[in-house]
């Protein structure tokens, strides 16, 4: 099995009465060096087996997960040795499904909007496929100076729970060994028992050629295809004083409808050095991450006509110079890149990460 919290209390408490007992023999300065080599045997050891919870903890122990991660989480004792193996050996069942959807904007239960017009790769806008009714009027952006109190948005919002019959993270060891690449499209698409020229491996294609398209210019940017993989990124661009917030909706709400903007709108993080973590179409958890300096968070509480309160992640982009011009933006808000800083609420298994 996994190194489970179990065995991490077992070792803590031996250590902790080594440093009783060295203490009772005034050997302070041995004892420093006795838990430094303990604590590298364990990294070394075992950093590749904690499941993805105990790694999260480990790397950022005064950073909570959000409800966005722990809903992609599999129950505590899943993986074992033995399944990471047999998954890693092409076995089936690894924890993926079929009709697996990412994030994007909801209209009477429908995506309308794919994710991918919620960050600003140089793809340009399908109206045809799009196929927005402005009758529909649903807020898809907003400009920054309309960040306030009292503030409407039409909205809808779709409940995720853990017991969701969505895609999960895989171990990293599990995740590592699948292929992802559009080189290896023959081999993804065999793993996972999909077949050729079907809506599902379409969507698995166009995932991937996403991640592997180009970035604008001053944006780094990764897919990850573990939650391991995502702190580690997270980490190297930001440090590991940092902060995980997404939307959270604890009902769903009736259909499209108005919400307001409520007081308590809070600007998070510092220097607006940020990364944003979009969940994609995939057979598993994938995110599609990247860091830039001209983004701002805010914390914005919402209240729907029918009392729902939900408390929501705002991301607002003050340079959007290098957008492409065909981005759904700028068609809804009519403006031109570079001009005003636009603004977009966060679907809820999206994630930004901000400095504390």
């Amino acid at each position: 099995m996994f190194f489970i919290p179990s065995q991490l209390e077992v070792l803590l408490l031996n250590l902790s009465l080594l440093e009783f007992q060295l203490h009772l023999s005034n050997m302070e300065f041995h004892l420093f060096h006795i838990i430094t080599f303990l604590m590298l045997v364990l990294v070394g050891t075992n950093a590749a087996m904690l499941p993805p919870q105990l790694y999260w903890q480990s790397m950022l122990p005064n950073s909570p997960m959000p409800k966005a991660f722990t809903n992609l989480l599999h129950p505590a004792g899943y993986w074992s040795k033995e399944k990471a193996r047999d998954a890693s050996n092409g076995g089936l069942d690894v924890g993926v499904r079929k009709g697996y959807e990412g994030g994007g904007t909801y209209l009477n239960d429908e995506k309308i909007i794919p994710l991918i017009y919620f960050y600003p790769i140089p793809i340009p806008l399908n109206e045809s496929q799009i196929q927005l009714d402005d009758k529909q009027n649903v807020t898809l952006f907003f400009l920054k100076k309309d960040l306030h109190h009292g503030t409407k948005l039409n909205l809808q919002f779709k409940e995720t729970t853990s017991n969701n019959n969505g895609t999960k993270f895989l171990p990293r060891e599990v995740a590592n060994s699948i292929p992802f690449s559009s080189n290896k499209m023959e081999n993804i698409l065999n793993k996972f028992s999909i077949k050729e020229g079907s809506k599902e491996a379409e969507i698995v294609k166009r995932t991937i050629s996403e991640c592997e398209a180009n970035g604008i210019k001053g944006e780094e940017k990764l897919c990850v295809t573990s939650l391991e993989s995502m702190v580690d990124f997270t980490i190297s661009k930001l440090g590991n004083n940092v902060e995980a917030v997404s939307t959270e909706v604890d009902k769903n709400s009736n259909g499209l409808q108005q919400y307001v903007i409520a007081k308590g709108v809070k600007k998070l993080g510092e220097k607006n050095k940020t990364i944003v973590c979009h969940k994609e179409n995939y057979p598993y958890a994938v995110f599609y991450c990247h860091k830039t300096d001209s983004t701002e968070v805010y914390s914005v509480p919402l209240e729907g006509v029918d009392g729902n309160m939900v408390k929501t992640i705002a991301v607002c982009h003050t340079d959007t110079s290098e957008w492409n011009p065909k981005h759904l933006a700028f068609y809804v808000l009519k403006v031109q890149p570079g001009t005003v800083p636009i603004c977009h609420i966060l679907p809820q298994d999206h994630v930004v990460w901000v400095s504390k």
